[in-house]
């Protein structure tokens, strides 16, 4: 079966007719060679290290949201800069559309877990590796120069 554009079309999920997708945000954060995460608190993937972020909410802009779930998920305060990247993630239960955006976190104050996170850090990019990262989060940030390949060469 095929979509326009001989696309594949994909088959809905038995019990979603009225379901949409969800559009989510997320920040990504630098601060020199350490990128900010927090280990997720719900669902999906409860437990894991993620980008900031979350929902956005009716009548929100993407900056907004951004800056509000940055608050939110780590205390921090931050100015949402160009859109890195975007992700779909599906699940049974779930249909998220992630837009991923650079933010320069305004300096001062350590991060504090809230919200939904259960943990948040500044995490220096050589030990990301060690941490159990969200299906796919290493990828996409290797995929839009946010971190180097694993081999030591540029994305």
């Amino acid at each position: 079966m095929t979509g326009t554009g001989g696309r594949p079309r994909t088959r809905l999920v038995t019990g979603t007719r009225g379901r949409r997708p969800e559009v989510a945000v997320g920040a990504v954060a630098r601060r020199g060679d350490e990128l900010l995460l927090v280990r997720r608190g719900r669902p999906p993937a409860v437990g894991r290290w993620s980008l900031p972020g979350g929902r956005v909410e009716w009548g929100e802009t993407l900056a907004e949201a951004v800056e509000r779930e940055l608050v939110e998920e780590t205390g921090l305060r931050g100015r949402c800069g160009d859109l890195v990247g975007w992700v779909e993630r599906l699940g049974s239960d779930h249909h998220f559309v992630i837009l991923d955006f650079s933010v320069s976190v305004e300096p001062g104050g350590d991060p504090q877990a809230g919200d939904d996170a259960l943990e948040v850090r500044w995490v220096p990019i050589p030990d990301l590796g060690r941490l159990e990262l969200v299906d796919g989060l290493a990828d996409f940030l290797t995929a839009h120069g946010v971190i180097p390949l694993p081999d030591g060469g540029d994305a």
